[in-house]
């Protein structure tokens, strides 16, 4: 196919004998200046009389110019591009540049905590493959991308035959097929109760949160409860809609509900597989946690990111119950149980909030993708996320047991760790006088890559811990990134006073 070629040329003096050097300066300025980007065709020289006014030798000796000196590689059978030039090193703005920025955003714990997954050292060493234990991480390798394939392709040949719409896009709450199938997969798999109207569909969980920070936050007057540890990436969306952020403790049986300040407007919790502690609120908590919402007029958000995956409990419906649906918000997503590149999430919404959630749907992107939409549905509708959830729990059950074994046989004196019954991680306590910090920073430059659970506190941390994500690591690798991290353990604990 002929490559477009748009960039704005001085047209030569018709006999010019300098015409050649003008097009050579042209392109040259363009190429270094970054208009014509590197990889970009430069036009065939058969063109040259209708792109340049010149003729076609005069184009293949400007050519041949930028190409000797390094601004074009000439390809054989395929013509000439330009060519990949060194960048210049970036300056660094001066403060007067930033001064438009909102200062939120320039704050050195809101981009850290956005920034939370990244890692001193993000390459793996040389011919080593990763082992890495970092939480909410999935393997794409095992998603059946062939049935995912078949299905989006089926339905990609229904949009092809539908007529022009003038359906405006407003209010458009997401695709009905995807919402009817989400309500009838959380009923089955969280005991959601709910209809297709209650669903908003969101690009993740992430801009479900900021939707719910949105609509749900007054600028300097509501107090929002976040869990502490829990996801940094949440407490910035509301702190980013100017909520002030209260951190309220997790035990061994969910969100410290006895602690909740009384101007609360907002709970944000993870009832079933809290993150990243692991813990399952008891039904008591949960309980006291709506009483205490009803009673003073606050709203809950409900985090279900990986409630799908459950190992040998009975299953414990979410918090978003069919009574009390007037005070739950329920975030899901499609990142654990399908695919994170997928974008893709819902909220369960109260009926009083849904029309001004929509409202800030519509006004942050109109809607999500409809291929997207339609895909994901007709994969749901047709048994096959069901089927890869099954799948999914028998492998993760597996790896889970295998991880805790070797953690109650090699590391019983210096990890305890935390009882879980759901998700694709698990946390485990430091012992007394186990340096996890150092241990941790011992492994940087190994493929070794996992998360101390300090880095998920927003107050100093009460207790020391490590955080095991067992979705990207197969079996042999976490014996192996086991062994690694015994190693540093007691390598650190022989080398101490």
């Amino acid at each position: 196919m002929e490559p477009l070629f748009e960039i704005e040329l001085e047209t030569p003096i018709q006999g010019s004998r300098h015409s050649g050097r003008s097009l050579y300066g042209q392109l040259k300025q363009a190429i270094q200046d970054g208009r014509l980007a590197a990889g970009t065709q430069l036009p065939p020289s058969r063109q040259s009389a209708s792109l340049f006014g010149l003729s076609r030798n005069t184009v293949a000796d400007v050519y041949e110019r930028l190409a000797n000196e390094g601004l074009a590689v000439a390809r054989r059978g395929s013509g000439t591009f330009v060519a990949d030039l060194p960048s210049e090193p970036t300056s660094t703005p001066s403060p007067a540049s930033t001064y438009r920025l909102n200062a939120f955003w320039l704050q050195d714990d809101t981009t850290a905590a956005m920034g939370f997954w990244r890692d001193d050292s993000p390459t793996v060493p040389h011919g080593a493959a990763p082992i890495d234990f970092r939480p909410a991480l999935i393997d794409p390798r095992l998603f059946p991308f062939d049935v995912y394939r078949r299905v989006s392709a089926k339905q990609l040949r229904g949009l092809e035959k539908k007529p022009a719409s003038y359906k405006s896009p407003q209010g458009n709450q997401g695709n009905f097929y995807l919402r009817e199938a989400i309500t009838n997969h959380i009923a089955l798999t969280r005991a959601v109760v709910c209809r297709p109207d209650d669903v908003v569909v969101t690009a993740g969980a992430q801009q479900a949160f900021d939707l719910l920070a949105r609509v749900l936050v007054t600028s300097g007057e509501t107090v929002v409860v976040v869990e502490d540890p829990g996801y940094p990436p949440m407490r910035v969306a509301f702190a980013a809609a100017g909520a002030r952020i209260v951190p309220v403790g997790v035990d061994e049986e969910g969100l410290m509900v006895d602690t909740l300040p009384a101007d609360v407007g907002v709970i944000c919790v993870c009832p079933s597989h809290q993150f990243p502690l692991g813990v399952t609120m008891s039904k008591r908590r949960r309980a006291a946690l709506v009483e205490f919402a009803r009673r003073h007029g606050a709203v809950i958000v409900e985090d279900d990111y990986d409630g799908e995956f459950r190992y040998g409990s009975n299953p414990l419906q979410s918090l978003r119950a069919e009574d009390r649906a007037d005070v739950v918000f329920y975030v899901g997503t499609f990142s654990k149980c399908m695919l994170p590149s997928l974008r893709l999430g819902f909220v369960v919404v109260p009926d009083w909030a849904r029309r001004t959630l929509v409202a800030a749907k519509n006004c942050l992107d109109w809607h999500c993708s409809t291929p997207l939409q339609t895909g994901v549905s007709a994969f749901m509708s047709e048994g096959h996320l069901a089927h890869h959830v099954r799948k999914m729990r028998q492998l993760y059950k597996a790896r889970r047991q295998l991880l805790l074994d070797l953690l109650k046989r090699h590391f019983h004196d210096l990890l305890e760790p935390i009882p879980s019954q759901y998700g694709i991680h698990v946390a485990a306590y430091a012992r007394r006088g186990v340096d996890l910090d150092a241990a941790v920073q011992a492994l940087v430059d190994t493929p070794v890559k996992i998360h101390t659970l300090g880095r998920y506190y927003l107050r100093p941390a009460s207790r020391a811990g490590l955080v095991f994500g067992y979705g990207a690591v197969e079996a042999s690798d976490i014996e192996r990134g086991l062994a690694a991290l015994h190693a540093v353990l007691t390598n650190e604990a022989g080398s101490g006073p």
